[in-house]
């Protein structure tokens, strides 16, 4: 997406200082954050070059966090404590948690004497209950302090994506999020929206386009009308348990039938689920390849797989 770097005499005394502002995609799978440098929309990079962040928050003993890749590569060696994909649980009660009996969590309710919501989900881990609110935040305040770091001052603000079809205890809460990690939220900004604009769209002929984003947990689709350099959003449809994940699950569902395995245990649920995503990348160039998995107590599995 297009992203903005803003200067407003009337929120700082001095008109000609630098005021920084970034664009993020909070991501179900991966996140990343974004400037405009010297006219110029560029993604932010971390200390070993990489733009994209997972979107995994792992909790270690003595209040540690392991945040991004570092908690991606433990994911399958301890799956209760480390949280994938939480954005599917941003505003959500129990209820609304898609297939919850294969993933490695335990969940509870916050009460209503509880800090968050009444009724919405909360992680048990072992540092304690942890909201996805707490989870996100985690993510957004590495992503701030990677925005800091790169431009070298602090931020007045953040534009967040969401999907469009966020309801307000969504929005809320990403906002909610945001507020935890120290960033001013500046707006919130339809992914199909931010997808027209980065596609340069806003450029374009005026008329009404279609807008499809298949992410890694969320499948929106949007009705866009551009007129006098405006979008509005016409409608809006979307499924919040279609995306990459769900490909994932669905071979791994594949390898457990192929294989004949049963009652897997979360941890090697997680490593087949590793694999399975793996072995969906290749297939993007390749037309066949191997899903190749080494469950704990259980040794390797080796499945083909084709498109």
């Amino acid at each position: 997406m297009a992203l903005l770097q803003i200067s407003e005499p009337d929120q700082s005394p001095d008109p000609h200082a630098r005021r920084l502002a970034v664009g993020i995609d909070l991501g179900t799978t991966h996140s990343l954050v974004a400037a405009v440098r010297s006219g110029t929309p560029e993604c932010l990079p971390d200390a070993q070059g990489r733009v994209l962040l997972p979107s995994i928050v792992r909790y270690l003993p003595g209040g540690r966090r392991a945040i991004g890749y570092d908690a991606q590569a433990a994911q399958s060696d301890d799956p209760r404590n480390t949280i994938v994909s939480v954005k599917r649980f941003m505003g959500r009660g129990l209820a609304d948690i898609a297939h919850r009996d294969k993933l490695p969590y335990e969940f509870v309710e916050a009460g209503a004497d509880g800090a968050q919501s009444p009724g919405m989900v909360q992680l048990v881990t072992r540092e304690g209950v942890k909201s996805p609110v707490e989870v996100s935040a985690e993510i957004l305040a590495t992503l701030r302090q990677r925005a800091e770091d790169a431009l070298g001052d602090d931020l007045v603000g953040a534009v967040i994506t969401v999907p469009a079809y966020f309801d307000d205890a969504q929005r809320q809460a990403t906002k909610d999020a945001a507020r935890l990690a120290g960033i001013n939220v500046l707006r919130l900004l339809n992914e199909p929206t931010a997808a027209a604009i980065a596609y340069g769209l806003d450029n374009a002929s005026e008329g009404i386009y279609a807008v499809y984003d298949l992410g890694g947990g969320t499948f929106d689709v949007s009705i866009l009308k551009l007129s006098r350099g405006v979008f509005e959003v016409i409608a809006t449809g979307g499924d919040s348990a279609l995306g990459g994940d769900d490909y994932d699950a669905c071979l791994a569902d594949f390898a457990v039938a192929h294989s004949g395995l049963n009652d897997l245990v979360a941890p090697e649920r997680r490593a087949l689920l590793v694999a399975a995503r793996a072995a969906k990348e290749r297939l993007t160039l390749e037309s066949s390849t191997i899903l190749h998995a080494d469950l704990p107590n259980r040794g390797p599995i080796h499945v083909p797989v084709t498109r």
